[in-house]
């Protein structure tokens, strides 16, 4: 059964927005870890966040952060921060709701007992462009410290001996003009 799920947040095709899969792919192809630990790569989610979460000892995210702060300048949250954020508005069914998602699986009972989520102060967030240098150079950091909390949380982890290419297919520049609609 995985107690830990570490969840790479973000769209993708945002530039910056998507740092969280991309240190996902990035773990993936670089270390092995034990069968307690998942990772996924979570996109935008909704409040459908809440089944992935209900249940589990740890939860690590990688996302980006908007704080007009430097960009690629690394903001760890624990679970008390997030939870104290009063929950905004919901603008659309993609906005972030981590506090309302652990707000409901502390109603439930089943709410991770250990919550981090590591932020990256993103700078650029165009269709169809890679990571910014400044956020591309927080990648090694912050796999840094998801390793270093899974040492704190004592789950096994270690670097794989034939590392291989992530599976990171949006890392350069898109041309979106194929997707453009023809009229």
């Amino acid at each position: 059964m995985k107690s830990v799920l570490i969840g790479g947040i973000g769209n993708v095709l945002l530039g910056d927005d998507g740092i969280g899969p991309y240190i996902l792919h990035q773990l993936e192809s670089q270390y092995d870890f034990s069968d307690e630990v998942a990772l996924a790569d979570l996109g935008t989610p909704a409040l459908d966040l809440t089944h992935q979460i209900v249940g589990l000892r740890a939860l690590i995210l990688i996302d980006c952060v908007r704080s007009n702060d430097t960009p690629g300048r690394i903001v760890t949250y624990r679970k008390k921060d997030i939870l104290s954020i009063v929950p905004a508005q919901r603008l659309d069914p993609h906005s972030p709701a981590l506090s309302e998602c652990l707000m409901t699986a502390d109603l439930l009972g089943a709410s991770p007992e250990f919550v981090v989520l590591v932020g990256v102060e993103g700078e650029s967030y165009e269709p169809g462009q890679p990571l910014s240098p400044a956020v591309e150079q927080a990648v090694e950091p912050v796999i840094e410290q998801i390793l270093q909390e899974l040492d704190r949380l004592g789950y096994w982890h270690q670097e794989k001996r034939a590392r291989q290419n992530p599976d990171i297919w949006w890392g350069e520049v898109l041309d979106l003009s194929r997707f453009e609609s023809r009229e």
